[in-house]
């Protein structure tokens, strides 16, 4: 199976380097050149562009950083893409964006699955991350061998449209145990514990979560380097109060949660580290977070 793979950032580049470690025969596609070389130097073919790449293999991955974005590289892919060929979405998208681009790409007869991620770039980099499918039974199973190569835990969700909807929900969870985490970091701090013995009681607590063991790292360090942006989150929130909406919930945490995020946003910019959203809580009371040991990224 030959694989194409468009993307190749903070994420993207770990999954695809995953593949070539696997065997898999891959050709790659940036728009910096310098995040492709590293894989070419691993053995990928470079394209100069998503048109030729599209037309040289049997599925294109793609992992990209935008509803917009990724719209336009399907089309520049669906010029040369075979019939019968798959596209696989690997960027967070909305329910109806994937079923309306998987109805275009229908058209020139390339079928799709999407495969958003969860777990963050260093268990991308471990070949762990976790793969949420979505789409038909067999086309999950043709690519199955691809999708162990580049995560360890894997879940079919049923028809496309179905990873999008738990995706967004992951990603709400993980935005409010941000805040929340950031809250308990600092009750902690003025209240004169220990940050690292009181970021250790938590994790072994009924309160822990993945997000305070690994985000709340970064965030004692004071690097706050997850490798995810302000930008990012809100999109993914914006897609959580849309399905709250839609299916008749009511978020109130999610709808705190979002507008916290638009308050960071419009103090540190949108392509602040999304962990900054606890710098907010810092500079409000003038008290950092930071505690010796704790490593500034994630391995």
């Amino acid at each position: 199976m030959h694989y194409g793979f468009i993307g190749l950032g903070n994420l993207g580049g770990h999954l695809a380097a995953s593949l070539l470690g696997a065997g898999f025969k891959v050709t790659v596609h940036d728009k910096d050149r310098a995040a492709a070389n590293r894989l070419v130097e691993r053995g990928a073919t470079w394209a100069n562009n998503p048109g030729s790449l599209g037309g040289q293999c049997d599925a294109v991955l793609t992992c990209l950083p935008s509803p917009k974005v990724s719209e336009l590289v399907l089309g520049q892919i669906l010029q040369t893409m075979q019939p019968g060929a798959t596209w696989i979405e690997m960027s967070t998208l909305g329910r109806d964006e994937i079923l309306r681009l998987a109805a275009v790409a229908a058209e020139k007869g390339v079928r799709t699955m999407e495969l958003p991620v969860t777990g963050g770039v260093h268990l991308a980099a471990q070949g762990k991350i976790t793969m949420l499918a979505g789409g038909d039974k067999d086309l999950f199973e043709l690519h199955r061998p691809a999708l162990e190569a580049m995560g360890d835990k894997i879940f079919h969700m049923g028809p496309l449209g179905s990873a999008s909807v738990i995706k967004v929900i992951t990603n709400m969870l993980a935005f409010i145990h941000l805040v929340a985490d950031g809250e308990a970091l600092m009750l902690a701090k003025r209240g004169g514990l220990d940050l690292g013995q009181a970021w250790a009681a938590i994790k072994a607590s009924s309160g822990s979560s993945f997000v305070h063991e690994t985000e709340g790292q970064l965030i004692l360090n004071g690097s706050y380097n997850v490798a995810f942006t302000m930008d990012l989150a809100l999109k993914d929130l914006g897609f959580a109060m849309d399905f709250g909406r839609e299916f008749d919930v009511p978020l109130d945490l999610a709808g705190l949660t979002a507008q916290t995020f638009v308050r960071g946003r419009a103090a540190y910019g949108g392509n602040a580290q999304s962990t900054q959203i606890v710098k907010l809580l810092e500079d409000a009371v003038g008290t950092d977070l930071r505690a010796p040991g704790f490593p500034a990224r994630l391995e």
